[in-house]
């Protein structure tokens, strides 16, 4: 019989199936682990019949994040998530700490709680950290990077495509999924993307393969040049982070190398320190936290042209009469409209009173007070009295939209 060699391969056995343990190339350095499934019959050729009895043996896989007591094996199945290699050790973080600053800003302490929040609780749900800047040289990538090597292979990079694509196996187990140069413009693509960021559980897909059932606990980091419409953001929605991210004023390109090497440290302050903010919704944070001028720029992106002309018109109807809130009927709005030049169709009209403005009809019909266009008066806005089921609209809500 051959002599077993087990320190030249690795094998394992989870469930009924053989695989062999490799690392596999990289193409910038050094190595990922791969399972690839193995033969038995070539497995008794090459080591012999013995050699099968010393292979450890799983019920299963299973996936269970932990960065601080990992487990490698949890009651018999073999834990999926990666294990980082990195160990905290007491020290300062110059580096780290100016990109923290840099990419979160005045809200660096939530952004603090952010990265501590990855690492003692990664099955947190997190809002998805969206990064967005028309100008180059940011620091957006250098953030991915770091993000990267901080959690290690437990961070994938995905494309605008993979996002798309039905076979999910690869990064639905994952702690990060970042997206650089993101454009989700469709608004599958939103649902989708916003359903993941609060769902509990997850159909994974492989090819070939069954689909099987996971916790799904990953968060979404993504990038664009793009500060408008990189992705389909409704008004009152509540699980997006936008920061817009400045020029950097310097390029050292031994960054990343210095970020690297200040891990242990970070991570370390991490663990000691407190968090400034306490869970208050399901993504942790208030979302009036994290409301940006970022954020309100893409929703306003995102609203139709219809839908800013009719708001551009109420508000003007508001500063010139000074009333705070406004009412009318779609006859109403559909007269103002066309005296003000704007063209639209009753349809279109009561779309965005209905399904963007979420306003409901007075229960019954009454007197209330509109108003009419009239480009020879002073005022070109004057009251008319009318009867109907009729929509108010304050100017509170308007702002708000």
């Amino acid at each position: 019989m051959s002599k077993i060699n087990i320190e030249r391969e690795e094998f394992i056995r989870v469930g009924t199936t053989l695989y062999k343990l490799v690392n596999q190339p990289r193409l910038n350095g050094g190595y990922v682990k791969k399972r690839i499934p193995w033969n038995a019959e070539t497995l008794r050729q090459d080591y012999g019949k013995g050699y099968i009895a010393h292979v450890p043996k799983f019920d299963g896989f299973c996936t269970v994040p932990d960065h601080v007591n990992y487990r490698p094996v949890v009651d018999k199945f073999l834990n999926l998530y990666e294990p980082i290699d990195h160990k905290p050790m007491e020290g300062d973080f110059p580096s780290v700490r100016s990109l923290v600053r840099h990419i979160f800003g005045e809200q660096y302490e939530l952004g603090l709680d952010y990265l501590q929040l990855l690492y003692l609780h990664p099955v947190q749900k997190l809002p998805i950290l969206l990064l967005v800047s028309e100008e180059r040289n940011t620091g957006k990538t250098t953030f991915l990077n770091f993000l990267k090597a901080l959690f290690q292979n437990n961070v994938t990079f995905n494309t605008n495509e993979d996002f798309r694509s039905q076979f999910n196996a690869d990064w639905a187990g994952k702690l990060l999924i970042v997206v650089d140069e993101v454009l989700l413009s469709r608004r599958e693509d939103s649902e989708r993307l916003k359903n993941l960021s609060t769902t509990l559980s997850y159909k994974v897909e492989a090819k070939g393969k069954d689909r099987n059932e996971i916790a799904f606990f990953a968060k979404f980091v993504l990038c664009s040049n793009n500060e408008h419409l990189p992705v389909i953001i409704d008004a009152g929605e509540t699980r997006y982070w936008v920061r817009k991210i400045k020029h950097l004023e310097s390029d050292d390109t031994d960054f990343l190398q210095k970020l690297k090497a200040e891990i242990p440290a970070f991570l370390y302050f991490l663990t000691q320190r407190k968090l400034s903010t306490e869970k208050e919704s399901r993504m942790w944070f208030n979302p009036k936290l994290l409301h940006t001028e970022a954020l309100q720029r893409i929703i306003r992106s995102n609203r139709n042209r219809l839908e800013i002309e009719m708001s551009e018109l109420i508000l003007d109807i508001m500063a010139s009469t000074g009333i705070d809130t406004f009412s009318f009927c779609l006859n109403d709005m559909l007269l103002l409209l066309t005296c003000t030049q704007v063209k639209a169709e009753k349809y279109q009209v009561r779309k965005v009173i209905q399904d963007c403005w979420k306003l409901q009809l007075a229960p019954n019909g009454l007197t209330y007070t509109t108003y009419r266009y009239d480009a020879f008066r002073e005022c070109h806005y004057y009251p008319a009295k009318q009867v109907g089921r009729f929509y108010t609209i304050s100017k509170e809500q308007l702002e708000t939209l």
